[in-house]
C-alpha cells in the first residue's frame, strides 16, 4: 500500500507491452538498473505474492533495509564474491514458480548507460528451466527522480516489456563460455527495448 501510494501521488507511470509478461508460473524478468525507484517499482506493477528480490549486502547494516527486505522476503546477495547461498535460495523459489526480478549488471548505472552483463540472471534462467522477459526502465534514475521532485514535479517512468524468450540449455563442456554469451543476448534484448 505504502509502494503503491507514493508512486500514485508522484508518479505517471507508462507500460508499454506488459501483456508479454506470463500471469503465473516461475520466470526471471531482467532488466536495466538506473535507479533506486527500480526495485519498488516492480511491487507496484506486479500483484504477485511471489516476487523474488535480491538485495545487495551492503544495505544489510541499515535498520530500516533490514526491516523493508524482511517484508519483501527479499535475498542477500554478496555481489562481489560467488554466493551460492543466494543462488540457491533463489534457484529453489524460480523452481517454485516464484518471479526472479534481477538487474545483470549488479548495480545501479552511475551514468544511466547500461553496463556490462554478470552471468547470474542466464545461469539461474538455465537452471530452473525458465523463460526470461527483457524490461527497460527510463525515468527512474537517481538525479532525475531528486530533480523533478525538488521542483514539486511528477515523474515520468517508461516501462518496456519485451517478449519472453528461452535461452538454450548449457552443456557441461564450455559453460562459462555459454553464459557470457547467454548474458550478451540478455544485455541485447534490453538494448532493443532501451
Amino acid at each position: 500500500f505504502l509502494v503503491w501510494s507514493i508512486f500514485k501521488l508522484t508518479s505517471h507511470i507508462q507500460v508499454v507491452g506488459f501483456d508479454n509478461l506470463p500471469t503465473e508460473g516461475g520466470y526471471v524478468i531482467v532488466s536495466n538498473h538506473i535507479g533506486r525507484l527500480d526495485a519498488p517499482l516492480v511491487y507496484y506493477l506486479l500483484d504477485r505474492q511471489d516476487i523474488i528480490m535480491l538485495v545487495a549486502e551492503k544495505y544489510r547494516s541499515s535498520g530500516f533495509y533490514r526491516w523493508l527486505a524482511r517484508q519483501l522476503d527479499a535475498i542477500w546477495v554478496d555481489r562481489y564474491n560467488a554466493d551460492f547461498s543466494a543462488l540457491r535460495a533463489a534457484l529453489k523459489r524460480l523452481r517454485q514458480g516464484g518471479l526472479l526480478v534481477i538487474a545483470p549488471e549488479g548495480t545501479r548505472s552511475p551514468d544511466g548507460m547500461l553496463g556490462h552483463g554478470q552471468p547470474g540472471a542466464s545461469y539461474l534462467a538455465d537452471k530452473a528451466g525458465v523463460a526470461v522477459v527483457p524490461v527497460a526502465l527510463t525515468g527512474t534514475e537517481d538525479q532525475v527522480v531528486k530533480d523533478k521532485l525538488r521542483r514539486l514535479q511528477r515523474l515520468s517512468l517508461l516501462v518496456r516489456v519485451g517478449q519472453p524468450f528461452s535461452l538454450p540449455p548449457l552443456s557441461t563442456n564450455g559453460r562459462d563460455a555459454q553464459l557470457a554469451v547467454h548474458t550478451t543476448e540478455i544485455m541485447c534484448q534490453i538494448a532493443a527495448l532501451l
